[in-house]
């Protein structure tokens, strides 16, 4: 079984039934981006002075005065959203591109072959599998290629936890929470922080040290959790959980896998060196979208040619894998028209420094933390990382200058806030898909999981709390 049929049997799996299907998270934007129209005719607009600095207009705390009305008309609000995707066409052009490059790759078996591969390690003891597997989907979702298809490995798991005899929940741990851990933290997400630090006027992937060491402990505290789980589980003899059609379906997926070729591992190699000459290129040299883009084109042309695709084969998938993700690429303009209204009205200034007024008697500190749990409130209503990062950077950003914190702080903030909910967002069609597919209820999910969510709040807050104490920047 292909990985492509398991996240179609998957999808199937999760299909909510008539009458529950969630709301859009295109029509909850455009909803939103309506009343933002509705309301530049009436809050009073108002303007705060700014200041150029290093290429960055920062805003002058209690600078705030009255301007003319600027009341957005109805035909604005469709502009608007043409200009919000022409304003975040790098950002999107990169998500398509990491679409269609995965597609080659999954095309040529190279990913899940590799994945694949994990399931080997059962044989060793409790703590080897946790610590292989947990890190190898930590680092793909860090890199932001495991986020939405982590769906896809949910059978690997099952089938790991089976052979292990411990229960489902254990398996979907070792592939989901692996993989958001290093999601949440987002260290070269383009999806997240790449989009997030574009809207903050941040350097691409700016910042990276101090959220790999973010990334790092929200790793060890998956690892120890599912470690104690699996303990528990032994001491209290709690067995595997997997029902037969679940076994039946792991079990054919790993039949079905062969070993790796020589030409597979010759295309990982080249994806890997591939993502480190990108990340040395980051740092030493400023590199961004464009190059990033051009880094996955490269990845997928040399992977499909290395394992003999032919050149029209890999650009049919390509631009298949590509389709797959014009939904996630097109909300960040979506997105984007949001703030775009609510600058043409004027009325942002004055949203800011309403926000402000309430959060102004908090230190620095105490106000990172305000934004951080916003943040994570806001996730239930915006599923969508992008999405939401695109609806609150905008507000956030200047907000978080009249406080006094760093921009790098400001996107951190709004980053685990939306990362920490991930994993029990009862709006997530992800978590809902994993759920199905394993067969666990979310109540029970829940239950198993809100330690772990709990040891990732003190870590996030924890990391904000040395942002804003190091002045973590740039800016």
């Amino acid at each position: 079984m292909t990985v492509a049929e398991i996240q179609t049997q998957s999808a199937a799996a999760a299909r909510t039934p008539p009458g529950k299907k969630p709301t859009s998270p295109y029509v909850l934007l455009f909803c939103i981006l309506v009343v933002a129209a509705i309301a530049t005719w009436i809050i009073p607009a108002g303007e705060f002075q700014r200041v150029l600095k290093d290429g960055v207009n920062f805003v002058v705390p209690g600078s705030l005065h009255a301007v003319p009305q600027h009341g957005v008309l109805p035909g604005r609000i469709f502009t608007a959203i043409a200009t919000g995707v022409v304003n975040s066409a790098s950002i999107i052009f990169l998500i398509l591109f990491t679409g269609g490059t995965l597609a080659v790759l999954e095309k040529t078996g190279t990913v899940a072959g590799a994945l694949h591969r994990l399931s080997g390690a059962s044989r060793s003891g409790d703590l080897t599998v946790i610590v292989i597997v947990c890190a190898i989907f930590s680092l793909l979702g860090t890199l932001g290629i495991v986020a939405n298809s982590v769906v896809a490995f949910v059978p690997l798991g099952l089938l790991i936890a089976s052979s292990m005899n411990l229960p489902v929940e254990f398996g979907v741990g070792l592939i989901y929470l692996g993989a958001y851990s290093g999601f949440n933290s987002a260290v070269l997400s383009p999806l997240t922080t790449g989009l997030s630090q574009r809207l903050a006027e941040l350097p691409l992937f700016s910042g990276m040290e101090l959220r790999a060491v973010v990334g790092l402990c929200f790793l060890l505290a998956t690892i120890l959790f599912l470690a104690f789980y699996a303990r528990r589980c032994r001491a209290r003899n709690i067995g595997a959980t997997m029902t037969q059609e679940q076994r039946a379906v792991s079990e054919k997926a790993a039949a079905s896998q062969s070993a790796m070729s020589g030409a597979q591992w010759l295309a990982l190699a080249l994806a890997a060196v591939s993502l480190v000459v990108f990340i040395v290129g980051t740092l030493r040299w400023k590199w961004g979208e464009p190059e990033m883009t051009a880094m996955f084109l490269i990845i997928a042309i040399g992977g499909g040619l290395i394992c003999r695709m032919g050149p029209s084969e890999i650009a049919d998938e390509f631009l298949r894998g590509s389709g797959k993700l014009v939904p996630g690429a097109f909300i960040v303009g979506l997105a984007r028209a949001i703030s775009i209204v609510l600058a043409d009205g004027k009325i942002l200034d004055p949203i800011v420094n309403t926000l402000s007024s309430f959060l102004e008697p908090l230190s620095p500190m105490v106000a990172a933390v305000g934004m951080f749990v916003s943040a994570a409130a806001m996730h239930v209503a915006i599923s969508s990382g992008s999405g939401e990062s695109a609806a609150l950077i905008p507000i956030f950003a200047p907000l978080g200058d009249a406080l006094h914190l760093t921009r790098q702080v400001t996107v951190q903030s709004v980053l685990l806030g939306e990362g920490i909910m991930n994993c029990i967002n009862p709006t997530s069609g992800v978590l809902m898909a994993v759920l199905a597919t394993s067969g666990i209820a979310y109540g029970r999910w829940v239950r198993f999981v809100l330690p772990l969510v709990g040891a990732w709040f003190v870590i996030s807050v924890a990391s904000l709390i040395v942002g804003v104490w190091i002045h973590w920047g740039p800016l």
